[in-house]
C-alpha cells in the first residue's frame, strides 16, 4: 500500500510538510503521490468525522433495504448508479443476502425521508421491493466511538 494513503487512513488530517517528516520523504514526493492518488481515484475528497448529537436536531439518516431486478446487459449497475445519483442518498453498497442495495439517505425530517422513498427510490423500473429504517441514535461513526454519558432520561422507566 502506497505509504501516503496508509498514513492518511490511519492517522488525523496532517499537511504533506507533516506527513514527509512521519514518513521521512520529501514534501515534493509527498506532494506528487497525493496528486497521483487524486488522479487514480483513490483518494475522492476529505471528510471530518462528525459526532450526529452535535447536528442538527431534525437531520433524519434512513437505512434503506432495496431489492432489484438485475438487468441483462448491467446487472445490478446501471440501477444502482442510478439510485446513487439522488442528492438525498449519502451511500449506497451492493450487497450479498436477502436484499441487493444498501442505501442511506439523509433528509429534514421523516416525512420527507419517507416521500423519497414512496415517490422516488420505489417508483423506479427494476425495484421490486423496499424496507426503511431510521437511525435513532448512533454510538459509533467510521471507526471513532461517540461515547456520550448517559442520563436520567436516557434510562427506560422501571416499575415495581
Amino acid at each position: 500500500m502506497n505509504p501516503v494513503l496508509k498514513l492518511i487512513l490511519e492517522g488525523e488530517s496532517l499537511t504533506t510538510a507533516q506527513m514527509a517528516e512521519v514518513l521521512r520523504l520529501d514534501v515534493s514526493v509527498v506532494e506528487k503521490d497525493l496528486e497521483e492518488l487524486k488522479k487514480k481515484g483513490v483518494i475522492l475528497g476529505w471528510r471530518p468525522v462528525l459526532n450526529p448529537d452535535y447536528l442538527a436536531e431534525n437531520n433524519v439518516v434512513a437505512v434503506i433495504e432495496v431489492k432489484i431486478s438485475p438487468e441483462r446487459e448491467g446487472g445490478f449497475d446501471r440501477l444502482a448508479n442510478r439510485i446513487a445519483q439522488f442528492s438525498q442518498v449519502r451511500s449506497c453498497y451492493l450487497m450479498s443476502g436477502a436484499y441487493d442495495l444498501l442505501v442511506i439517505v439523509s433528509a429534514n425530517n421523516l416525512r420527507e425521508a419517507a416521500a423519497f422513498v414512496f415517490e422516488r427510490l420505489a417508483t423506479l423500473q427494476g425495484v421490486v421491493s423496499t424496507a426503511t429504517h431510521f437511525m435513532l441514535r448512533a454510538y459509533k461513526e467510521q471507526g471513532y466511538l461517540l461515547a456520550r454519558a448517559s442520563t436520567p432520561q436516557d434510562k427506560p422507566a422501571v416499575s415495581a
